[in-house]
């Protein structure tokens, strides 16, 4: 087993492993912990109550950062006619037809963070399916990527957009801003998609629903939050 670095063990050491802290003290332990050299993404884990094999306690949805996400977004629009002029209006950096499922298909061209389609595009769209759709990047009526409402698309993937889906073990992963935040604006984050995951709540789903979570910066160790508190946040 490999061993963690000392600057990481010092960190660890600042942690009560045991104990499950309040959303803005954890910030605050995360930022005053971390070592690295670089501005860190700060990302949360969740455990849910869910069973993804059952397609009714599939967890899947999109939130939009009321403070953003700290970093540019290279968006790409599918679309034609005086949909592709909306689209470069609101401000996407690539726009095109068949001429962008060509080049991703001949020439493996990926440089883009998110991508959004008409639904009049998904034909060709379907082409690249198994391009996009590993690597998170094909467009899904179930997250708003696939929409005629072009501006409102890009406005929102350009602000900061978060799509998140829980994994086969009933964990779900999502970045909520820059170690360099603000603990106001990651606390601000952290509460749109806890509020965002509790509203998804599957009908079907039984006992506690979020059961665990756990607050990391891209180098540092793992703080655990206070479920209940989080929940207990949202109703004030």
């Amino acid at each position: 087993m490999s061993r963690r670095g000392k600057n990481h063990r010092n960190a660890q050491a600042k942690i009560d492993r045991a104990r499950e802290y309040g959303s803005n003290e954890a910030i605050e332990l995360l930022k005053g912990s971390s070592f690295a050299k670089f501005d860190e993404t700060v990302d949360i884990c969740f455990n849910l109550g869910v069973n993804p094999r059952h397609a009714d306690q599939m967890v899947r949805g999109a939130v939009v950062f009321p403070f953003g996400l700290g970093k540019a977004v290279k968006v790409v629009v599918f679309a034609k006619g005086d949909k592709a002029t909306e689209a470069k209006d609101a401000g996407a950096d690539f726009v095109g037809d068949m001429d962008l499922v060509t080049k991703i298909k001949d020439e493996g061209w990926l440089d883009f963070d998110k991508a959004i389609a008409t639904p009049d595009m998904m034909g060709l769209v379907g082409r690249i399916g198994k391009i996009l759709g590993p690597r998170g990047l094909m467009p899904n009526p179930k997250v708003g990527t696939v929409t005629f409402d072009v501006t409102k698309a890009v406005n929102e993937m350009k602000a900061g957009r978060v799509e998140f889906r829980v994994d086969r073990a009933g964990v779900l992963h999502a970045p909520i801003g820059k170690k360099s935040f603000t603990v106001e604006a990651l606390a601000g984050n952290l509460n749109a998609l806890v509020e965002t995951i509790m509203k998804l709540k599957p009908a079907t789903a039984k006992g506690t629903y979020m059961k665990q979570a756990v607050l990391s910066s891209t180098m540092g160790p793992g703080i655990r939050l206070d479920v209940a508190g989080l929940q207990a946040e949202l109703k004030n």
